[in-house]
Order: C-alpha cells, then structure tokens, then sequence
C-alpha cells in the first residue's frame, strides 16, 4: 500500500509536468499545440546528442535545450499558427504536421538507437519504509512543485504574467488596452515548448529515449487536460492524480499494459460525461446548442 501511495504520487506528478507546458499554452492563446510530444521528445534528444557527441556538462545541455526548443516553439508560432490562429481544425492539422515530421526526422537522423536513456538529475535510490525509491521520482515531486509554484507567482506578479491572465480572460479587452495578442501567444508557445523539455529531462531518465515517447506524452497530456479541464491549473493537478492513480492501481493489480487503456477509457467517458473537464471554463455541449 505505502509503495502504490509513493510511486502513485510521483507518477501523478509525472503526469501534471507532462501536461503543464499543453495546458499553459491552451489556457492563455486558445492553441492546441498538437507538436507538443515533438517538442519534449526533441528536448530529450538534444541533451542526448550534446552530452554524447559534444561531450557537455549535463546542466549546460539542459539549458540549451531548453532555450533552443523556447525559441522552436516561438518561431512555430510566429510561422505557421499566427496566420491560422482561430481556425481549431486548421491548428491542429498544422501542429500535428510539424510534430510528426520532427519525430520522423530524428528517427531517421541515425542517433536513434536501442537501450537509450538520460542521465538521472540525482543517481541512485533511498528506502523508505522497506521499498526502494529512486531519487529521480523523487525529484520528480519537488520538480513540479516548484514549476507551479513559479507559474503561479509569475503569473500573478509580473507584467507579462499579468498580461497573459487578461488574455486567457478576455482576449478583445486586452487587445483593446493595448495588448499584442500575437505576441503574448508566441511567448506563451516558446515557454509551453521550453516546459516540455523540463518534463522530458524529469521523466525520460526513469526510462528509455524512444520516439514513441512523443506520441505517448502527448496522449498523457490530452488525457490529463481532458479530465481536469484545459487552461485550469488545479484541474491539471486533480486531473494529474486521478489519472496517475488510476494508472498505478491498474499495473500493480493487472500489468502495465492496461496503463494506456485505463487512459483512452478515461478521456472517452469525460467526454461523455463532462466534456469541459473537472475544473474546464469552456461551454458545455447543451449550453453551445
């Protein structure tokens, strides 16, 4: 019980760092970056190709990754989503475009190879109460603790995170005091790209570098925001741990296997029931009809 309360917790928050980036994005500029799973999938290749190929310091491969998937995300943006922006369908086809030729270009780059993996922040393992938990899942806990706590301070006491709020709220007031819609949705793309690389670098190491990891985190972050209601930062919280539980409960009585199933039945009966999500701002279908 305490080992499916502990490994429980870190992959529910596991799940809220793999949504937080999908969510902040969606909740400020209305985007569905469908590229998102690329973009993480890209940060953990980056870091691979700069500590094995180039020999770097792990945090200094980190921060460049990062950064350059920042200005990815941005330059996604300002390319290819300003021109469309609005037109949901036209977004999502754009994104996922992107996301699949990024994910297919680096599966044929030749560094994609069997049995890798990223180094974890902190090696090893601890026990506690007679189990043996790496620190990485560890980390993982203080990890997004510390990245919401940080939104939620950014958000509340800077100008641009101010701004963002008055976009997410009301976008034709912001526009009418002034605000540049445009800009605003292209940083907040740049920081939901650079969150995914957070995520990546906090969750890759307690596994492989794959490429299918890029379609599988974008299915935890739609199936995360779904539940909890995208743009809602607690609902990404709820949503995280009822999925991340459930996930859990599911590979310890049945096998892992079941994880991606409990998953997919969990988006379609939300959408059934409650298709905004637990804590979603966006109309439902009786109130849109």
């Amino acid at each position: 019980m305490l080992g499916l309360l502990i490994f429980g917790l870190a992959n529910s928050m596991g799940l809220a760092l793999a949504a937080l980036g999908f969510s902040f994005v969606f909740g400020i500029s209305g985007i569905a970056n469908f590229a998102y799973g690329a973009f993480y999938l890209l940060g953990g290749f980056i870091v691979y190709i700069l500590l094995n190929s180039f020999g770097l310091p792990y945090w200094i491969a980190a921060i460049i990754s990062v950064v350059v998937v920042f200005f990815l995300g941005a330059l996604t943006y300002k390319i290819a989503i300003q021109r469309i922006r609005g037109a949901m369908l036209s977004e999502v086809i754009v994104t996922m475009g992107l996301g699949v030729a990024i994910v297919e270009i680096l599966r044929g780059s030749g560094y994609v190879k069997h049995n890798q993996y990223l180094p974890a922040f902190a090696p090893g393992s601890v026990m506690i109460a007679g189990l043996g938990v790496e620190y990485q899942r560890l980390l993982i806990i203080v990890i997004g603790l510390v990245l919401f706590l940080f939104l939620w301070i950014f958000t509340r006491y800077t100008k641009i995170g101010l701004a963002f709020r008055a976009m997410s709220q009301d976008e034709m007031t912001a526009l009418s005091l002034g605000m540049n819609s445009n800009q605003l949705a292209m940083i907040s793309m740049g920081i939901g790209s650079a969150l995914a690389v957070i995520a990546a670098l906090s969750i890759i190491p307690l596994g492989l570098l794959t490429v299918e990891g890029a379609y599988e985190i974008l299915i935890f972050a739609l199936a995360v925001g779904v539940l909890g209601g995208l743009g809602s930062t607690i609902g990404i919280i709820v949503g995280a741990f009822v999925l991340g539980y459930a996930q859990s409960i599911v590979a310890t009585v049945l096998s892992p296997q079941w994880m991606m199933v409990v998953t997919f039945l969990i988006i379609v009966l939300v959408l059934l029931v409650k298709p905004s999500g637990i804590f979603g701002q966006q109309k439902e279908l009786e109130e849109r009809v």
